[in-house]
């Protein structure tokens, strides 16, 4: 989804120029006349959708600088880029003062102002995501910084608002990569335990010789290798919360420990002579059908019905599409800060594409198909190019590479004499079995010996798109470019 910015510009064609410009960038646009107006939009139901605002400094009833400090008491986190015919200094520090994030002077080029607009929105992103993950750190992230918009996850955030304002065992469900664990990282931050301990736990990543001390703890000298006394998963969330992640792997004698733990509210650590007393809230998670291990004796039933009290079932990526290119844009934003890589986003043509696809890893497959396009992404932008696995996936949108040219037999060069090439004479008029003139013997056009050189080069090196770019020394991006304006993507390698 496009970002939206609100214009806000008193002169109609100025208000106009602008508005085009801004669209050509990609982002949906609200063009309005005055600084009230622009307010009452940001006050409005939409008001929450707009993530940068372009003003005009010099407007009447309310200036730039008015609207810039009532725009703190409504929207203070928004970017603000401020436009003025008065390039001073002290105009400039004024704006700032008051709350602008950077200036451009009229008549603005189309250039400065889009490098701006992406600096501003992915310094914004970032700042976004940096909250995020202090919130998770903290113990205090909450529905509403999920990315989980679509309709299809609509029931999943009432059912969990729900299940945060009690004590009650929850049971999240749904496939592998769905986001199960930030759902009860949601839950924990909107309970009263938010801000304590969250302890998450892999149930089917343990030994199996391991599991009763993982959970449980262990005194030193309990069994050989105990050299030191172990807190257990359960004391370590002592007051918080405890998330037992893929807990219908647990073996069937952990099982019943579990269960009188979760009964009576207290454990038995291994090699301890009394039983200690915690409080936690158990959140529980699984990708089996759980009834059907209860009724193939994999399960016990009273754990069963004593986990699933208020079950959650989180829907897979391909049932809640529309939060696709939130999740992409998230991704890029945190993946390519993190890899240091200069991308901004991604093409429409890509985004559609992935949109398509099904995406049976759900969000964890996602995440990590965006992390190797940002690596191999060479511009600002991810294109069809940067994906290519997906791209052989989905209808419509293989990358296809061209054959190999079919070579003509040399040319004769006639009266124009020999070709001197690094002191070597070359008669034949072709340089690696690629014609260079013409049977008329004029050169060639460039774009036509280009065109071979490049199914040339595909043959050789198979389609290996970063081996053929590396040898004939240009970037993955604009190798694919250069297929695309010579016509070599509709042949068939």
């Amino acid at each position: 989804m496009a970002a939206r910015v609100l214009i806000v510009e008193d002169e109609p064609a100025q208000r106009r120029i602008l508005e085009e410009m801004v669209k050509r960038f990609g982002f949906d646009v609200n063009p309005v006349d005055s600084g009230l107006r622009a307010l009452e939009a940001l006050r409005g139901p939409q008001g929450g959708t707009y993530e940068l605002v372009i003003l005009d400094l010099v407007m009447p009833e309310m200036d730039g600088i008015e609207f810039l400090e009532k725009l703190q008491g409504v929207r203070g986190d928004l970017p603000v880029i401020v436009q003025t015919s008065q390039g001073s200094i002290e105009t400039v520090i004024k704006a700032m003062r008051a709350g602008a994030d950077d200036f451009v002077v009229k008549p603005v080029s189309p250039e400065r102002l889009k490098v701006s607009i992406q600096n501003l929105l992915k310094v914004n992103a970032l700042t976004e995501e940096v909250k995020r993950l202090n919130k998770k750190v903290s113990g205090a992230l909450t529905f509403s910084d999920l990315i989980a918009s679509s309709p299809g996850m609509a029931n999943v955030m009432r059912l969990g608002k729900r299940g945060a304002a009690s004590n009650i065992p929850i049971l999240i469900e749904g496939e592998s990569g769905v986001g199960k664990e930030m759902i009860a990282r949601a839950i924990q931050g909107e309970s009263e335990r938010a801000g304590r301990a969250f302890v998450a736990v892999n149930c089917g990543a343990i030994p199996e010789n391991l599991v009763e001390s993982t959970l449980f703890g262990h005194e030193k000298g309990s069994f050989t290798g105990a050299t030191a006394k172990h807190i257990g998963k359960f004391q370590e969330a002592d007051g918080g919360t405890l998330f037992l992640d893929e807990v219908a792997e647990l073996p069937l004698d952990m099982q019943v420990k579990l269960l009188r733990a979760i009964q009576e509210g207290e454990i038995d650590p291994v090699g301890s002579r009394k039983p200690l007393k915690v409080n936690v809230r158990i959140v529980s998670a699984t990708n089996r059908n759980m009834i059907e291990m209860v009724k193939a004796g994999q399960f016990r039933e009273d754990l069963y019905y004593r986990l699933n009290v208020f079950p959650i079932m989180v829907p897979p990526l391909r049932d809640r599409k529309d939060d696709v290119p939130a999740l992409v844009n998230h991704f890029i934003t945190k993946l390519a800060a993190e890899e240091g890589r200069k991308v901004r986003g991604i093409q429409p043509e890509a985004l559609a594409m992935l949109m398509a696809y099904a995406w049976p890893g759900n969000v964890r497959q996602l995440e990590n198909t965006v992390f190797r396009a940002i690596v191999l992404c060479e511009g600002d932008q991810l294109g069809i190019e940067d994906f290519p696995q997906i791209a052989s996936l989905v209808d419509g949108y293989e990358i296809k590479v061209p054959a190999a040219p079919v070579l003509a037999p040399p040319a004769p060069v006639a009266s124009h004499g020999p070709v001197r090439r690094g002191g070597t004479e070359v008669s034949d008029g072709t340089a690696l079995g690629i014609p260079v003139v013409t049977d008329g013997g004029h050169i060639r056009k460039l774009e036509d010996v280009e065109a071979d050189m490049i199914r040339l080069a595909l043959h050789r090196y198979r389609g290996q798109m970063s081996e053929v770019a590396r040898k004939l020394g240009i970037g993955r991006s604009t190798l694919y470019r250069k297929m695309r304006d010579l016509g070599l993507e509709e042949a068939v390698g």
